[in-house]
């Protein structure tokens, strides 16, 4: 069992050229220590389609990134690209990170750190890694964001930043390209993985910056068609895996369905109602909180979703 790893950075990306250019300096700037167990490292970045001139702008800068490789696809979505990301790797290990990840200089160290040490531990490499997310809209700065409870993650498996054996990921069938909607495609691969006996090793020094604009009222329209994709990709996961504990996850079940009723009034508590409480503490200087609050009706609409996606294939 190597206690080295070549690390393989997979990122998707579609139309993030700013904050993309953010993420990749980020990743040519890593500090190995001369000790590292880092043999090498490459980026691999799979363009989904972007309209905004993301691959004209990379050539244009290419000496500036020696460590990226791109490519390109149709835009089919995260799944079919890291897909790709993975089949055009060279590296024995895969990290996955979002396009809108900016990371700290010891990221990769980091990761690899704890997964030599969680192989050794195991006596295998039935493992992987997962990093910190901390959320942020501060675009000039993003790593000076403190971690808020909001960035806790209870995932088994989330690709905004974890690092895994490459064959396991192929052993496991990669991405399943059926999920085009927003939402699951990660987590249902995570099941596999699971199945397969991988374990979890929380690796909190490999932080990621997760930078998305400040919460505004214009937003709500497409947060809402995200949470009820998120509800239809639900049924999806379900349907590959009939468990109570995926049915826990995508919310599928009465004391969901009692919660967010209850929380929402029975939907009283909407988009439409909320908005003027919302708008004020925008105006205050805290889309945060705005956006935490309005993730209660976000939310209602996914449960709906799912119950509605269900009935419809029965």
């Amino acid at each position: 069992m190597s206690k080295t790893v070549f690390f393989s950075v997979v990122i998707p990306t579609y139309n993030r050229l700013p904050i993309l250019e953010k993420c990749l300096r980020a990743l040519e700037s890593q500090k190995l220590s001369k000790s590292s167990l880092i043999t090498g490292y490459e980026v691999v970045l799979v363009d989904d389609g972007s309209t905004d001139d993301t691959l004209d702008w990379l050539a244009a800068h290419k000496e500036e990134f020696p460590h990226l490789r791109c490519f390109e696809q149709d835009h089919a979505g995260p799944a079919a690209a890291r897909n790709l990301g993975v089949n055009k790797a060279v590296g024995d290990t895969i990290i996955f990170i979002d396009s809108d990840l900016v990371v700290l200089p010891n990221f990769l160290e980091a990761h690899a750190v704890a997964l030599v040490q969680g192989r050794e531990k195991l006596g295998n490499d039935k493992c992987f890694t997962y990093g910190a997310v901390i959320n942020t809209s501060n675009f000039n700065n993003p790593t000076s964001e403190p971690y808020k409870i909001t960035d806790f993650s209870a995932a088994f498996f989330a690709t905004g930043n974890v690092a895994i054996s490459k064959h396991w990921l192929e052993q496991a069938g990669l991405f399943d390209i059926g999920f085009q909607l927003y939402g699951w495609e990660d987590l249902e691969l995570g099941v596999r993985l699971k199945n397969l006996g991988l374990k979890l090793i929380k690796c909190p020094e490999a932080v990621g910056y997760h930078w998305h604009p400040p919460f505004s009222l214009a937003e709500i329209p497409t947060l809402i068609d995200k949470e009820i994709q998120r509800g239809r990709m639900g049924i999806l996961f379900y349907q590959k895996h009939p468990t109570w504990e995926v049915k826990m996850m995508i919310q599928m079940t009465v004391f969901h369905r009692l919660l967010w009723g209850i929380l929402t009034l029975n939907g009283l508590l909407n988009e439409r109602t909320m908005s003027p409480f919302l708008q004020w503490l925008i105006n205050l200087g805290k889309p945060q909180l705005a956006l935490e609050i309005a993730r209660i009706f976000l939310n209602w609409y996914n449960v709906k979703a799912v119950y509605q996606a269900y009935t419809e294939i029965h």
